[in-house]
């Protein structure tokens, strides 16, 4: 469209020519759609459509809201020319950027555009409409729509531009502004209380408050100067109006505040912050500047957490302020909070490091202190990866380079885990530092760096004589354990170099990197540990399940193909329960890797359970039916081969490929008659093990088909023991 607009002419010039089409226009028409391109180009916010027709429809000096004059978003965009459009969102906006810039721009287009705006939501705050809605209305009702934008953004409008008019509206509204609805509106707004719970009430947010809020120093000049206004009065979230001035930084009316109400700088909110420690933690520094300057300041207090306005700005990282801060001798540059954390602490875990250097530079500052979880601002800065500061700290001789916090993490550890290789390097510089030191759960900096994958810093440490590579957590796992169970290709690779490292270590549930590499998916570190002799690539876990089977049960096709390559892998091993590869992946639905189970002659189809599922009825069960098809075409097998069972006996367990004998109680994969189903609880079905290794298959279609007809779930056991007995008396 706005191609169609300019075609090749420069869009100022379109732009001002169709602004000069608008103020041709016939009636109002002319006033309505400069008015539109004014509120739009010089809000606050975007306006929604109802927003913008009521603004349009205030009459000057009116006392009540007259609804018939409010004109409909239709004939506002009428107006403009093509100049505004309507969003789904309702809201009005202008066709393009550009034309923003072009009004932007020309700032004397619409005559004192802010002071225009303040009239207009003056005057409809102080309607009777408005004035008589209830001081705790709970949310702006839908016959105000403008109400919302008028109570929070007036205050702006007048900052830029304020005539002797709108001051005495503003004057007038101000007047018992407690009890108006737009008191709770404009103090629910405010961003500076979003950490406070909003108690519901503006009970004691006077006029003054709300100028603080906005930062009108003419208006608060006149507030203060007329006498009928408590300075040091407590809204009731606890703020005086300096408060909502420090907050919200305005320093003019601040100064209004202390020097001509003679506001109290010291009084503290219910969480004990004063203005200065807001001024300070918000990074006012002009603002501090002139708290500071005040004869009766106290600038060493302390909020409930015991956190002093120098630790707030530390940690926020106002280095101007800190500097202020430190020249006034009552200031403590080394007071700890509750918990025990010093300015010095706050600005090493944050990374400012010209304030470190600040404080450092005072002899009360102890470089070495620590907090009530014995970390100190070596821990945090190398935490934290600050290694500026960590280098600062190593330098001086006060301070401990292998520390211990309360849960026995020293600056290696943190650095370590964290993956911050530059400080790892500072620190394993030190004699002092013992590069294999384990925290309270057993874990070392080797450790923690292999579970997070930092290759680097696992290379630097194994470099070192003193580290364990084997050293273990409480269930026995392994550097390399993890590094294979988060899938570190890289890691696992240098930890499978070195010498010290047993590729095949088990943790307390006898579950080796192989099975967990297969069990997480990780196809690259299962080629890495197949590669190993040492390697077992068919162990069991203390629930009988190999890395074959854990594979299959997660569907990794690619890690089951590799296995399935070795000779000393065994396809047709079974768990505790009797589930064998081929079951896992029948119950889970993964197709290629059945396909894949299949081209093993050794992998037995009808291999049931403990329970007596067989692949196929598992199939059926689940609602595989793709599955269910594809179970009896396998090549070479005969569906009326009998099969002998003897009720009682059981087959030899069977051996695993290291020549080891698994546990007498996981079945071969034939040691199960396919029709045995006793144990199938939903099917209330009890059975002789005698039959045809077909017939566990047709039952499985029966069953599939049944499971997917709608009938009801008493009918579907009747039919299916029906059909069942029938099949047992040669019917089938």
């Amino acid at each position: 469209m706005l191609g169609k607009m300019t075609n090749g002419i420069r869009t100022d010039g379109v732009y001002a020519a169709t602004l000069d089409r608008i103020n041709r226009q016939d009636g109002d028409k002319a006033k309505l759609g400069m008015g539109v391109l004014m509120w739009i180009s010089r809000s606050e916010r975007p306006l929604g459509a109802e927003e913008l027709c009521h603004a349009l429809g205030i009459k000057e000096d009116s006392t009540e809201l007259d609804f018939e004059n409010v004109p409909t978003i239709e004939t506002l965009i009428s107006c403009c020319l093509g100049l505004v459009a309507v969003d789904e969102g309702s809201r009005v906006r202008l066709i393009h950027l550009t034309l923003h810039e072009h009004l932007g721009g020309r700032p004397d287009l619409f005559g004192g555009a802010h002071s225009k705006m303040v009239e207009v939501c003056l005057t409809y705050l102080s309607s009777r409409n408005i004035r008589y809605l209830p001081p705790n209305f709970p949310a702006p009702p839908p016959q105000a729509p403008l109400l919302e934008y008028a109570s929070c953004y007036w205050g702006a409008h007048a900052r830029r531009e304020l005539t002797e008019h709108t001051k005495s509206l503003a004057l007038r509204l101000l007047d018992r502004y407690d009890h108006h609805v737009s008191a709770k509106i404009l103090q629910a707004n405010q961003r500076v209380w979003q950490s406070y719970e909003h108690p519901g009430s503006a009970s004691g947010f006077t006029g003054l408050h709300a100028i603080a809020c906005f930062g009108v120093t003419e208006i608060a000049r006149a507030l203060v100067t007329s006498g009928g206004c408590e300075v040091n009065a407590s809204d009731s979230l606890g703020f005086t109006p300096l408060m909502w001035a420090v907050g919200n930084n305005h320093g003019g009316v601040c100064e209004v505040l202390l020097k001509l109400g003679g506001a109290d700088p010291n009084i503290a909110d219910s969480g004990g912050e004063t203005p200065l420690f807001m001024a300070s933690a918000n990074g006012h520094e002009g603002i501090v500047k002139l708290l500071l300057e005040h004869r009766e300041i106290c600038p060493n207090t302390s909020n409930t957490c015991g956190e002093t306005s120098l630790e707030a700005a530390a940690r926020n990282g106002h280095e101007g302020i800190v500097r202020l801060l430190l020249q006034c001798q009552e200031v403590d540059p080394d007071s700890p909070t509750n918990c025990g954390e010093t300015p010095l602490c706050w600005a090493a875990w944050n990374g400012h490091k010209g304030i470190v250097e600040l404080l450092l530079e005072r002899q009360e500052v102890n470089a070495d202190s620590s907090d009530n979880c014995g970390q100190t601002p070596l821990s945090k800065a190398a935490h934290g990866g600050h290694e500026g500061i960590v280098e600062l700290l190593l330098n001086r001789n006060d301070v401990n380079p292998d520390s211990s916090d309360s849960g026995g993490a020293t600056p290696l550890w943190g650095a370590a885990w964290c993956g911050h290789e530059a400080i790892v390097k500072l620190l394993l510089e030190r004699k002092e530092v013992n590069p294999d030191s384990p925290d309270k759960d057993s874990q070392t900096p080797l450790w923690g760096a292999a579970r997070n994958g930092h290759e680097g810093i696992v290379k630097l440490l194994l470099q070192r004589e003193e580290v364990n590579p084997e050293s273990a957590i409480h269930r026995h796992e392994t550097a390399l354990w993890m590094a294979a169970y988060y899938g570190h290709e890289s890691t696992v690779k240098l930890l499978l170099e070195h010498k010290g490292v047993n590729p095949n270590s088990s943790d307390d549930y006898d579950r080796t990197p192989l099975w967990w590499a297969a069990f997480s998916g990780h196809e690259g570190v299962v080629k890495l540990l197949l590669g190993r002799e040492r390697v077992n690539p068919d162990s069991f876990d203390k629930g009988g399940q190999t890395p074959l089977a854990v594979a299959a049960r997660s569907g990794h096709e690619g890690i089951v193909k590799l296995l399935l390559q070795r000779e000393d892998v065994n396809p047709n091993s079974s768990n505790h329960s009797g589930e064998t590869p081929l079951w896992w992946a029948v119950r889970n639905g993964h197709e290629g890797i059945i396909k894949l189970l299949f081209d093993c002659e050794e992998v037995d189809p009808d291999s049931a359970g403990n329970d007596g599922q067989t692949p196929p009825l598992c199939a059926a069960r689940v609602g595989s039916q793709a599955v269910v098809v594809l179970l009896p075409e396998r090549p070479g097998t005969c569906p009326d081969a009998p099969v002998a069972s003897d009720e009682g006996s059981h087959p030899p367990a069977a051996s695993s490929p290291g020549g080891t004998p698994a546990p007498s109680h996981i079945p071969s994969g034939n040691s199960v008659d396919p029709l045995n189903i006793s144990t199938q609880k939903d099917l209330h079905i009890s059975t002789n093990t005698t039959g045809c290794n077909c017939n566990h298959h047709r039952l499985a279609f029966i069953y599939l088909l049944l499971s997917l007809c709608p009938i009801p779930p008493f009918a579907l056991y009747c039919l299916l023991i029906l059909v069942f007995f029938a099949f047992l008396r040669g019917f089938l």
